[in-house]
Formats: C-alpha cells, sequence, structure tokens
C-alpha cells in the first residue's frame, strides 16, 4: 500500500481530533449531572427541579470547567461544542409550522371583499387538504375557474390596490401579477423564518435547529430538551400583533348586557319550547301518552354563563364588563355575535369587540364550592375597518422588568410617531380606559390618570409570570409574523421517555458490538482482533464526526450507527475471504493480503456495495424529515468512516503484524474447514424459489388487499399518545372511556410495558386554531380520570419537566392531513427513486442490463413480502407495526443491503466472466454464488445478530423499524441468492439462446 506514513498519521489526527471533540460531551455531562443531584436534593416537584437545574447551570455558565494552560472553556463553550441529542433521546419538542400563505394573501389584497377572490381562497383550503401542491398554485388554479377570465388578479379589488400601486397596476396580466405575488409571499415566509429564528435565540434552549422546507412555507424547528412544552408552542404560533385600543367601560355598556339578557333569554325560551315539543310529539307516537317523568329545564340566559360587573359606585366602574368560566367563553361569543343581541347595541357602539383576558384567574363556584378558572371580558371601541390607533410598529425596544409593586411587567418603548400617538391618546382618555391587546387578548386595560407623553408604557398582568413576561418581550422585539403560523406536524417527546431510550439503547448497542467483536475474533482469530480495533476506530470517527459538524443523533440514528459496524464488518469479511482465497491457491502472505486489497480483489465489491447503500441513504436524507433524516446522516457517515477504517486502518494493522514473520491463517482451527469447497447448483433450484417467492408474495398481496395496512399518523393524519398509568390497562376499557370525549372511539393499544397505551385519535384534526391541541390534551385528560391518581393534575399529566412517576403522557405525535399526505408522497418517491438510482448504478458499473433487471426485481420481491408480511402480521404481534417514515427507512436501508449482497455476488460473476472464458454462464453463476456464500452467510448473521440485540434490549419505539429490517435482511439475503442472480441468467439465456 503507497502513502502508508500519510495514512498513519491522517487516522492518528483524525482519532485525536474526534476524541478532543467527544472531551466537551463528558465534561458537560459531568457538570449537569452536578446540577440535576443539587436540584432533586433540594425539591421532588419536576417543574421546580427543572427551574433549580437552570439556575444551578446559569451560576456556572461562565465559570471555567476546562482549563488546558494555553485555553480555557466554560459551560456555555462545551456546552455548545457537545454532541446533540435528539427529541427521543434527550425529550423536546420537534414541529413543522405553516406560515398561512392564505393569510398573507389577505393582507396583501387589504382584506378584499371580492366574492371570486374568496371563493378561490376558499375552494384553495379545502383542496389544500388532498393535494401536495402549494397553496399559491391551488390557489391560482381556483380563481382561474372561479373567474373564468371576468376578473383579473390585478382588479383594483384584489391585488390592483394601494399597498402594491407601485408594483401592480390593472393593465397588468394575471401571469403578470403571478410572479410579483410569489416573490410577496417569498419575502413573508423569510420574515417569518427570521422572526422565529430570533424568538428561539431568545427563549434559552441550547442547540436549537431551525430550517425552511423548500418553497412551501413550512418552517422546521427542532428544540431538544425543551420542558415547558406549552411555553413553546404559545411562543412559535404567537403572531405578536401589538394594539393599543381605547376601551368600554362597565358603565357604559351595562344596559347593553341587560337589553342582551332578555333577547338571548326569549331566544333559548323559544328554542327548549320547541325542542321540548319535538320530544313529546314523539313519546306521543312511541306510548299513546306524555310521560310525566318530563322535567322542564331551567331557562338559560346570557346572566347564566356571564356574570356581569354593573357599577353600583363610582368606585366600582372599571374596563372588565364580567367574567366568565373559561369553559363558557365559546358560548358567551356566541351569544354576543347573534344579529339580535348586537342589534341592541347604541349606534356609537355598533363596532364595538369583545375580547378576553390573556389570562385567567382561580375563583370559587358558589355552587359546587369548588376551584374553577374564570376570565375576564372587554369591550374593546374598534370601527368599522377594526384598525388600531396605534399598532406594535410603534415599539423601539421591549424587556421584562419589575413593576412598583414588585410583580414582573413589560416595559415598553416608543419610537417618536409612536410617543406621539400615545400622547395623544392618553391625554384624549384621561380619567377612561385603555388597553393594551396582544394577539387578540388583552394584557393591560387600565385607567389613564394622567397623559403619557415619554413614548414608555408597560404590559402588566396580577399573575404575570417571569418567564411570560420575558417570551412577551422577546416577541415584541422579534417582530411580528407576518401571518399566522400553525403547526401541522409536531412530535414531543418527554424527559423520563428520553432518558429510557437511552438506557435502552446503549444496552442494545453494548450487547451488539461485545457480540461482533467477540465473533470476528472467534471466527478469524487474530485477523478479526485486528478488524475489532479497526472497528473500534471507525466508531471513534463516526461520533467525533457527528460531534464536530454538530449533527443530531437520534434512536434511529443509533439504529444506523450500528447498522454501519455491520458493513464496516462485512467489508473486513470480503476482504478476508479473498484473502484466504489466494491462500489457499499457494500464494504468499504477502502477495495474498496484497491481492485481497486490492480494485481486482475486494475492493471493487465494496466500492460498489457502500455506493449503493450510500445512494439509499442520500435518497433518505433528501425525502426524509426528523429522525428519519438523522438515520440517513449517521448511515451515511457511517457508510464514508467504515470504508476508510475496512481498506485503510485494517490494511495497516495487517500489513504491520505480516510483517513481523508470524503464522498469519485468517481463521481459527474451529473455522478453517468452514464454508470451503463449497459447490452448489444454484441455478438448477431457481424454479423452486420462485414457486416459493411467488406463494409468499401472492399471500401479503391478498393480504394487502383485504386486511391493509396499519398507517400511522405519519400517513394518514392524527395525533397520537403514549400515556404511562400506574398499573396495567385494558386497551378496550380505556378505548370506551375515551369514546365519550372524543365522540368516536380512537385507536388504542399496549406500548411496550402493560402499563403504557398508545393513544391515536383524529379528533378535530381537521380544524385550524393554536387552541384545539390543548383542548385535545384536555379532553383526553378528562376520559383518562378515572385511571389516574388523584394527586396527578393536567399540568402534571400534560409531558415536560422532570418526566412521568406515575401516570401521564410519555410522548405524543401530531399530523394534519394537509402534511400526511406529502410525506405519503415524499415516501412513495423514495422508493421509486431508489430502485432507479441503483438500475442506473448497476447499469453503469456492469455494463448490461440484465443485471440491473436482476438487482431490481430482487428488490421489488423484497419489498413485497417485507410490506406483506407487516399487513400479515398486524394486530397480532406485540408491538407497533405502524406503516410510517420509519418503516419507509427500514425499506430503504433493506433496499440498501439487498443491493449490497448482490453486487458481491455480480462482482463475482463479472470476475469469472473474465477469467473463465470457457465455462457456461450457468457454471459461473453457480461457482459465484458458492464463493460468495461464505461471506454472504457470515455478514448477514452477524448483522442479524445486531438487530436482533436492538429489537430485544432497543426502546418500544424502535421495534417495529427493527422488526423490518430483520425481515429485510433475511430476505434479502435469499434474494441474492435465489431470485437476482437467476433472473439474471434467465433473462440473458432469452436473449441468447447459446447460453446454458
Amino acid at each position: 500500500m503507497q502513502n502508508k506514513g500519510l495514512i498513519k498519521l491522517f487516522a492518528i489526527l483524525f482519532g485525536l481530533v474526534s476524541l478532543y471533540q467527544l472531551s466537551f460531551t463528558w465534561f458537560t455531562n459531568g457538570v449537569e449531572d452536578k446540577a440535576k443531584t443539587y436540584a432533586e436534593s433540594r425539591s421532588n416537584d419536576g417543574k421546580e427541579i427543572a427551574k433549580l437545574e437552570g439556575q444551578y447551570l446559569d451560576s456556572v455558565a461562565n465559570k471555567p470547567i476546562i482549563d488546558l494552560g494555553f485555553a480555557k472553556f466554560t459551560y456555555n463553550d462545551i456546552k455548545n461544542k457537545e454532541l446533540n441529542l435528539g427529541l427521543d433521546l434527550k425529550g423536546g419538542i420537534n414541529a413543522i409550522l405553516q406560515v398561512s400563505v392564505k393569510d398573507i394573501l389577505i393582507g396583501l389584497s387589504n382584506n378584499s371583499k371580492n366574492p371570486i377572490f374568496n371563493e378561490a381562497l376558499a375552494k384553495a383550503t379545502e383542496a389544500q387538504k388532498s393535494s401536495d401542491k402549494t397553496f399559491l398554485d391551488l390557489f391560482y388554479n381556483e380563481f382561474e375557474k372561479a373567474s373564468a377570465g371576468t376578473v383579473k388578479l390585478s382588479d383594483p379589488s384584489i391585488f390592483g390596490n394601494k399597498s402594491l400601486r407601485e408594483k401592480i397596476n390593472f393593465k397588468l396580466t394575471d401571469e403578470e401579477v403571478k410572479p410579483i405575488i410569489e416573490e410577496e409571499v417569498t419575502g413573508s415566509v423569510n420574515t417569518a423564518f427570521e422572526v422565529l429564528r430570533s424568538r428561539i435565540d431568545k427563549f434559552g434552549v441550547t442547540q436549537p435547529n431551525i430550517q425552511r422546507i423548500g418553497n412551501s412555507g413550512r418552517i422546521l424547528i427542532e428544540l431538544p430538551g425543551a420542558k415547558d412544552i406549552d411555553r413553546v408552542e404559545k411562543l412559535l404560533q404567537s403572531t405578536a400583533e401589538l394594539q393599543f385600543w381605547e376601551v368600554y367601560s362597565n358603565q357604559e355598556t351595562a344596559n347593553f348586557f341587560f337589553a342582551a339578557n332578555s333577547v338571548i333569554e326569549n331566544f333559548l325560551k323559544e328554542k327548549t319550547k320547541a325542542d321540548t315539543t319535538s320530544v313529546k310529539d314523539n313519546l306521543d307516537d312511541l306510548l299513546g301518552e306524555v310521560s310525566d317523568s318530563l322535567a322542564t329545564k331551567k331557562t338559560e340566559n346570557l346572566f347564566s354563563v356571564l356574570t356581569p360587573s354593573i357599577p353600583q359606585s363610582e368606585n366600582q366602574i372599571s374596563s372588565v364588563l364580567g367574567t366568565a368560566k373559561v369553559s363558557d367563553t365559546a358560548k358567551v361569543n356566541a351569544y354576543l355575535a347573534m344579529k339580535s343581541v348586537r342589534a341592541k347595541l347604541p349606534n356609537e357602539m355598533k363596532y364595538i369587540k369583545f375580547l378576553w383576558d390573556a389570562k385567567p384567574f382561580a375563583s370559587t363556584d358558589p355552587s359546587t364550592n369548588e376551584s374553577v378558572d374564570r376570565i375576564a371580558l372587554y369591550g374593546i371601541k374598534s370601527n368599522r375597518e377594526d384598525v388600531a390607533p396605534i399598532e406594535g410598529d410603534v415599539i423601539d425596544d421591549a424587556s421584562q422588568e419589575y413593576g412598583q409593586t414588585g410583580k414582573p411587567e413589560v416595559s415598553m418603548t416608543m419610537n417618536a410617531m409612536g410617543s406621539k400617538q400615545w400622547g395623544k391618546m392618553t391625554t384624549e382618555n384621561v380619567g377612561k380606559f385603555v388597553a393594551v391587546v396582544l394577539d387578540n387578548y388583552v394584557y393591560t386595560a387600565p385607567r389613564v390618570n394622567t397623559p403619557i407623553t415619554t413614548g414608555r408604557t408597560s404590559i402588566s398582568g396580577g399573575s404575570m409570570t417571569v418567564s411570560e413576561a420575558q417570551d412577551i418581550a422577546n416577541v415584541l422585539k422579534a417582530g411580528k409574523l407576518p401571518a399566522a403560523a400553525h403547526i401541522i406536524q409536531k412530535a414531543i417527546v418527554g424527559p423520563s421517555l428520553g432518558q429510557k431510550a437511552i438506557n435502552s439503547s446503549m444496552n442494545s448497542f453494548g450487547l451488539a458490538l461485545l457480540l461482533i467483536l467477540l465473533w470476528m475474533i472467534f471466527y478469524y482469530g487474530k485477523a478479526g482482533a485486528i478488524a475489532d480495533i479497526a472497528l473500534a476506530t471507525n466508531l471513534l470517527f463516526i461520533f467525533g464526526i457527528l460531534t464536530a459538524f454538530g449533527a443530531v443523533l437520534t434512536l434511529p440514528g443509533i439504529a444506523g450507527i450500528i447498522l454501519t459496524i455491520g458493513m464496516s464488518v462485512d467489508a473486513n469479511v470480503i476482504i478476508f475471504e479473498r484473502i484466504k482465497e489466494e491462500l489457499n491457491k499457494g500464494k504468499a502472505l504477502k502477495a495474498a493480503i496484497s491481492y485481497g486489497f486490492s480494485f481486482k480483489g475486494a475492493l471493487s465489491a465494496i466500492v460498489d456495495a457502500n455506493i449503493t447503500t450510500m445512494l439509499t441513504g442520500i435518497i433518505l436524507y433528501v425525502f426524509g424529515t426528523g429522525p428519519v433524516k438523522g438515520f440517513a446522516y449517521t448511515l451515511m457517515v457511517g457508510i464514508a468512516t467504515s470504508l476508510f477504517s475496512a481498506v485503510f486502518i485494517t490494511r495497516l494493522l495487517i500489513d504491520w503484524y505480516a510483517a513481523k514473520g508470524k503464522k498469519f491463517t485468517f481463521n481459527t482451527n474451529i473455522t478453517k474447514n468452514w464454508f470451503k469447497n463449497i459447490d452448489v447448483e444454484f441455478l438448477k433450484k431457481r424454479k423452486i424459489a420462485y414457486v416459493i417467492s411467488s406463494i409468499f408474495i401472492i399471500i401479503g398481496l391478498s393480504s394487502l388487499f383485504t386486511k391493509g395496512l396499519n398507517y400511522g399518523v405519519d400517513f394518514v393524519g392524527g395525533r397520537s399518545y403514549v400515556v404511562k398509568f400506574e398499573k396495567p390497562m385494558s386497551a378496550t376499557d380505556v378505548s370506551e372511556s375515551l369514546k365519550d370525549v372524543f365522540g368516536s372511539a380512537p385507536e388504542v393499544k399496549t406500548y411496550g410495558a402493560a402499563n403504557q397505551l398508545k393513544i391515536t385519535t383524529k379528533y378535530k384534526i381537521d380544524e385550524e386554531g393554536n387552541h384545539i391541541d390543548g383542548e385535545v390534551q384536555d379532553l383526553l385528560y378528562k376520559g383518562l380520570k378515572k385511571y389516574i391518581p388523584a394527586d396527578v393534575t393536567l399540568e402534571a399529566f400534560k409531558p415536560g419537566y422532570g418526566g412521568v412517576k406515575t401516570t401521564g403522557i410519555l410522548s405524543s405525535i401530531k399530523v394534519e392531513p394537509t402534511i400526511a399526505d406529502d410525506i405519503k408522497t415524499a415516501a412513495g418517491w423514495a422508493i421509486l427513486g431508489s430502485l432507479l438510482v441503483i438500475f442506473l448504478y448497476i447499469l453503469f458499473r456492469f455494463r448490461k442490463w440484465q443485471y440491473s433487471l436482476g438487482a431490481v426485481a430482487a428488490l421489488f420481491h423484497d419489498v413485497l413480502i417485507v410490506v406483506g408480511i407487516f399487513s400479515l402480521f398486524n394486530k397480532i404481534l406485540p408491538f407497533d407495526m405502524e406503516i410510517g417514515q420509519s418503516f419507509i427507512a427500514a425499506i430503504l436501508t433493506v433496499l440498501g443491503y439487498s443491493i449490497n449482497d448482490t453486487v458481491i455476488v455480480f462482482d463475482r460473476i463479472r470476475e469469472f466472466v473474465n477469467t473463465h472464458t470457457t465455462w457456461k454462464f450457468s457454471k459461473v453463476i453457480d461457482k459465484a454464488l458458492s464463493t460468495t456464500l461464505g461471506r454472504t452467510i457470515n455478514t448477514s448473521l452477524t448483522t442479524l445478530v445486531v438487530l436482533f440485540a436492538i429489537f430485544l434490549f432497543g426502546g418500544d419505539s424502535i421495534k417495529g423499524f427493527m422488526f423490518a429490517l430483520i425481515v429485510g435482511i433475511i430476505v434479502g439475503t435469499y434474494s441474492s441468492l435465489f431470485i437476482a442472480s437467476p433472473i439474471l441468467y434467465d433473462s440473458v439465456k432469452k436473449l441468447d439462446k447459446n447460453i446454458k
């Protein structure tokens, strides 16, 4: 081998750099372990523990942790250099936000009332639920249909308005307007991206990840380690639309509320009367008489759900018009929006807008003596255009401070224009009330005692916390989103589940590694020990690269690393088998080693096999998201490092040992005759193999057409929760209990341990609104209340903070139908794309399409059997067999592994065709299969040992993924022997009648 010195130097330097990078993770873990010990010694409450941990880490943030003499590193320094752990290992939230292009278009049109424009928006919104096209393209299509050429996009009532007059005039055609609108939308999405990034940077989570997803208006956000999930979601989805309004006092609205109450009471009386008559008529039909047991409900009115604030003296005049239970706010909104109710408003109040306080307060219900959350109602002096006199663009700066009472508040400084407007508003409203409104919630509505001309004001609330004040200041400084950002996909993992995943992963990882190391020594002796050293070096390189480049290590990522260990072993196996072949032919040791590592020997097959697997990894990375992308990344890194370790590190060590002149046999006394002199006539058995495969495929297809597949929320949309209970639970009982709250029974099944259930529901998954997620969690808690200990509150039930002790949500996933369709489409393209790329690469390397045909036919065979088995055994095997992104990752990995096997055989066929020109083609194939059989079985067994270790001892969330890989490896090994090569033979034979 040439340039040994350079390779040795590179390997040493690479190893030292990797150790240096990983050392930061070790030191960081040490500091955080001390913080955890400190916090747990002072509290048992998860929220308090998280707070104390944060305080401890803040106190050491800038203290030197590492002192190398020439350089010092603080905790903040080493934290930024540690190995990033993904959500499934650390807990946190992963979300994809959709910036509402619909809202952007409405804004660009100045809230156009044009019926064709609004019809196109509505139809595009509906079409997006089942289409993978962008909203903008759907809008253009629907607008073209609705207008039929009668109205142009440049119409003054749509985009030809004053705000866009410098870019769009009424003379422009639709095709000329489209690129202008696309540019405006892209600009708005870019603004949203920057606003969200600014907010996240100030949130305090280490190593956050935020990136745009193509031109779809979607933004991916990952916050590993985030514990206050509600706070994160509010921060991400808040539009930060700050407004300053004049407000009506409770004295001014008192007469209206009495009149409204009377209207609503009469309305409800009529409605109750009609309903009662209908019930009586039905009973008369059924029984011939009216049941005496029929009870008449007490008539409701507005004041039964809203407690008005009616002032009895000057001191009782305030901006609070009344209060209601939080659960009754929707009903109050509906009553106050009734036309007959608004008709009672005085003419000067006809544009009044009712808004709720930003935060509820605890109160005792006199009828039940129980504590309930109530919230205050305000009346905003709005106008025809619903435009606030002062908006948030006047804010220069905002910060969290403490008010005169010592409570947290948000202090704001206005620019010159804002100071002037604020001074005018406060001057005109001395003795009256003004409100500060953020995202349509009233944060404060104080009485103005004196004019404020300094341009400073504050947002305060009696129960505002420091973190809430910091978040409000953060979003105000970052700026408002140009349109609402809505979470369309999210995954939440609690820290306790993350720790469990780490423990199980490390156990399975250690066991799998130990088994491989022992097997290599057992089978290859001293050469196996050398391969083990190269394997350990490979692991060091993988983790060093992941740390250096800030990659995120996920649970599937660990699986990817272990899989590359198997591939690293495979490369060594191929090399060692070729060296043994050359030694058996009588070659000298050094010559055999040189040939084994040469391109004519093992290197050609190794390169081809690794490139095909790398191609599937690239496709996975391009089409995948979240953990799937993490798996693909570690797979690609592992392929590169394992290739270097197997070819160069192993070669250096073997050459060094061989130079000593000692006996070197590449086997042991037990294994020296294994797989020797094998001569199997595989092609004679191909028809039996075709029949066996056909039977399996037909059974699988029959199951697919009758039973179908168990699609996960990734592909069909919905919400899925993994809930832990105190004791084993019946999935059927829980499903029935939840049927009452969700309206229909959700899918409930045991997830791992008997006291863990996976609950999947589509309840309100089509409805937009940032409050829906909270509503579904509240209903889940309500439906499970009888199974939950009395001391577990709703807050403790939700994921986050210290994790679940007895009962609660370990993790949750939400995927809306719009993105579910996109994920499913991307998965289909990923599989088809990988098959096409593999076909073309095999064609390029082997120069005959028959090789490509045999390889791709074997891959189709593998996919059909794996998918068929998942359909056949779904709900039979005791683990999750959902079809989602992880399953697609498994399928693509199987394709990579299967083609790896096939390429090794094809490479030997090509070699024998060139060296044994007198052999029949059938003999060439049989000999190629026989001479590579030892490598095929050896590699398959070692890989299966690894996968079984992860399957048995890994986390519950990865069992289905591992099962797919195990089945795929077995089927892939079979197909490389009995499908790919026989089809190659049959296709060549069909074209050339002389082939035998």
